[in-house]
């Protein structure tokens, strides 16, 4: 982990959404992370997405994403994310990583 990675996710110990290199969407509680960057989610749920339906939430619970994995970590707003209506969004899956 780098030197400038790791004051950005200790800010990050709260509600965080990740994007996996194989194009999933995992939403929960950042509870900790090492120095490959594997992380700790709690209360965690994958959101799966679909151009012909709402968006699905899958019930994960506690979870560990590895970090060689992690393509995308974001801080999520609790308030404006409480807000969106996930059974109207509609959009396509994202696809893998390509390196």
């Amino acid at each position: 982990i780098s030197d400038i990675s790791k004051p950005f996710l200790n800010e990050l110990l709260g509600t965080v959404a990740v994007i996996t290199s194989d194009g999933r969407m995992i939403v929960g509680t950042l509870k900790g992370f090492d120095q490959t960057i594997n992380l700790i989610l709690d209360e965690s749920h994958e959101r799966v997405f679909s151009s012909s339906q709402g968006v699905e939430q899958v019930v994960l619970g506690l979870y560990i994403v590895r970090g060689d994995n992690v393509a995308v970590i974001g801080e999520i707003d609790e308030e404006t994310d409480s807000a969106l209506d996930l059974g109207n969004i509609r959009a396509e899956p994202l696809n893998s990583v390509v390196h």
